[in-house]
């Protein structure tokens, strides 16, 4: 239950720290400032705030964090509607677009802005297009699967959240067509924090679930409890 929150709020966390890394360095506008042309400071987008170091150095470390952070939620998600899903498709699917949507998270956080904007562009696309996919396909999940009768309680929400993703992610492209970049880099802040808190809403049904990982060697046959009590004495007597 503790994965999905302690992954929005630290992921969070960095970002914001990056944010004021930069802003101390004066290396971008504060948000709750005007940006002027005439400035060398540059508006204060994400991508942007991690561009130059030390504030790139945090801004990758916290990217990729969170990009492996995020694919394993997504495959616990997976395996958990996996049992539960009429139509495995939609299920494989999410979790492929999540995944993508991850790898994207790496490109952007280890391909600076100032370094390879193509590729930088490239991952922020894959991030933020397949994550708004990945919100609104499990939204409708969560009504569809209806988990311990929790559908409505968490999918509710989930809808509202993707709502606000989608409206802050068309938005953002249409503020930077039109060069209000001080609007712009609000709506993708926003963008952000509002897929991270969508994110977090995994704890609801988590909290009902124990996931573990069994590993076991098919090659040898399972000891009877006749055979373990003799592989027992046998290491006592050696130890003797």
């Amino acid at each position: 239950m503790l994965l999905p929150v302690m992954f929005s709020f630290f992921t969070a966390a960095g970002l914001w720290v990056v944010y004021f890394i930069a802003v101390e360095d004066e290396k971008i506008t504060p948000l709750s400032s005007e940006y002027k042309r005439s400035e060398s400071k540059s508006p204060p987008y994400i991508s942007i705030a991690g561009n130059a170091p030390p504030a790139s150095c945090v801004f990758s470390q916290v990217t990729n964090m969170a990009a492996f952070v995020g694919f394993i939620l997504g495959v616990l998600r997976y395996l958990q509607l996996k049992p539960r899903v009429h139509k495995p498709w939609l299920n494989i699917g999410s979790l492929v677009a999540l995944s993508l949507a991850c790898f994207g998270m790496t490109l952007v956080g280890n391909f600076q802005l100032s370094n390879d904007e193509e590729l930088h562009n490239i991952g922020t696309s894959m991030t933020f297009g397949l994550g708004t996919l990945f919100c609104w396909v499990q939204s409708f999940m969560t009504l569809k699967v209806n988990l311990r009768n929790e559908g409505r309680r968490a999918g509710i929400p989930r809808f509202l959240l993707s709502g606000a993703v989608t409206s802050c992610m068309l938005l953002y492209f249409a503020l930077m067509a039109q060069r209000l970049h001080m609007h712009a880099a609000r709506a993708q802040w926003a963008l952000v924090m509002f897929f991270l808190t969508y994110l977090g809403t995994f704890a609801i049904e988590f909290r009902h679930y124990h996931f573990e990982i069994v590993c076991s060697d098919d090659q040898d046959p399972p000891l009877s409890l006749s055979e373990s009590f003799s592989e027992v004495s046998e290491y006592q007597s050696d130890q003797l």
